[in-house]
This record gives C-alpha cells, structure tokens and sequence, in this order.
C-alpha cells in the first residue's frame, strides 16, 4: 500500500495502520486476496456517524429553514458527488487497494468508490478516537460545503433540479446527449444537456448516468449562476 503519512497529514487524524488498512481495502481487492475483510462496515459506520454531523451542523446554524429545506441540503452535502469531490481534494485514490478489475476500468477515480472510502475513513476516526473527534473531521472535510450555496442550490439531484428549473421558466424540454468512447473496461461518457433548441452544459463520466449529472450541474451555474436555490429565481 501506498504511505499513508501524506494522507493522514490531510485528514489531520491519526489512524492506526490496520485500521487504515482496512478502511481503504475495496471488495475487489479483498476477493481476490481470498476474502479477507473489507471496508464496507466502517463505510456503514461512517455513513451513520456523517449524516448526524451534517444534521447537527445544519439545524445549529440555520434556526429559520423548514424540515425540507434542511433535508436537501444535508442531501446535498453527503451525497456521492459531494463525497467523490472531498476525496479527490484529499487525493484519495491513489492509496485505495483494489482488484485488478478495478484498477483496469479507472475504479481509483469512480466516484461510487471515492465516496464509500471517505465514509469507511470517518468510521475508521471514531473507532481510533470517538465521536468527538470524528465529528471534528467531518467538519474540515464538509464545513466549506456547507457553506457554499451553489453546492446546496441543486440538493441531491441535478437533473431533477434542472427538470423544475427549466418548467418553471418554460425554457422547453430537456435532453441529453450522449457519446461514449475508450475500451469496453475503460469507457468514457461525454453528455451534453439540451433545452429546447440550446446547448447548455457538458459532463464527463464513467458511467452515462455520471455524465449527464455532471452536465446537469454545469447547466445549473449557467442558469443560475449566483447559485439561488430558488427554481423560479
């Protein structure tokens, strides 16, 4: 396994060498070392320990939002895409084991598997150091989006947010474009998002579903670029 000093120096924890190990070991990797554990309880750990942090934080600082709107926005903030961008700020990647399969399609960079070993890491915290502590990590890691409207202005769902943006406005209906290249083990998606007559945004993905997220989100600052989660705004 890659050193991990430089990745503990970014989290800002200690965590104990099999415990790291461990949070960082993908079901592919461990299948093909004969079964040997996974990371997928600390994942189910962390996922616990992040949505009460970010339920925690959200209803302190924000004493005027409804049950809804504080739903969304702690949607928002541990959905897969937000965790995937935490991981790839911390460089995540390149210290997950995995499989042969795994590597060979790219897997260090699937969002999917950035963001169950961001959650496995935070279990891994408060395993080594308790909840207090772990709590202060989610912090770091989460605390500027929280902070960031746009981030929050689309909550969990892009293309749902742009579907009732654009009725809204009744710019036209919405579809996407899709073209897919590279290898069967290591395809590229590119979509382009199309309302009515006009190209909006554009993403890239692994998967088609990836890409056209992607182009959903690059449409929302375009459409909205002071980040208002107002569809009508």
């Amino acid at each position: 396994m890659k050193n991990t000093e430089e990745l503990l120096k970014r989290l800002g924890v200690d965590i104990d060498a099999g415990t790291l190990r461990l949070a960082l070991t993908h079901r592919s990797y461990a299948y093909e070392q004969g079964g040997i554990p996974t990371n997928e309880r600390l994942e189910f750990l962390g996922d616990s320990i992040l949505g009460f942090s970010v339920t925690d934080a959200l209803y302190r600082d924000n004493p005027d939002l409804s049950e809804g709107d504080l739903a969304k926005r702690r949607a928002a903030v541990v959905s897969t895409r937000a965790l995937a961008g935490v991981a790839r700020d911390l460089e995540l990647g390149q210290y997950i084991l995995l499989g042969q399969g795994e590597k060979l399609t790219n897997g260090k960079d699937k969002s999917s598997i950035l963001a169950d070993t961001t959650e496995a890491l935070i279990g891994a915290v408060y395993l080594c150091h308790g909840m207090e502590t772990a709590r202060a990590m989610v912090m770091r890691l989460i605390g500027p989006l929280l902070r960031n409207a746009e981030a929050l202005g689309a909550g969990t769902d892009w293309k749902t947010s742009i579907q009732e943006i654009a009725a809204s406005r009744k710019l036209g209906d919405i579809h996407y474009e899709v073209t897919g290249s590279g290898p069967d083990h290591s395809r590229s998606f590119v979509a382009v998002l199309h309302i009515g007559d006009k190209a909006y945004g554009s993403g890239v993905g692994h998967s088609k579903k990836e890409a056209e997220q992607e182009a959903a989100a690059a449409t929302w600052k375009i459409i909205c670029p002071s980040g208002s989660t107002a569809a009508g705004a």
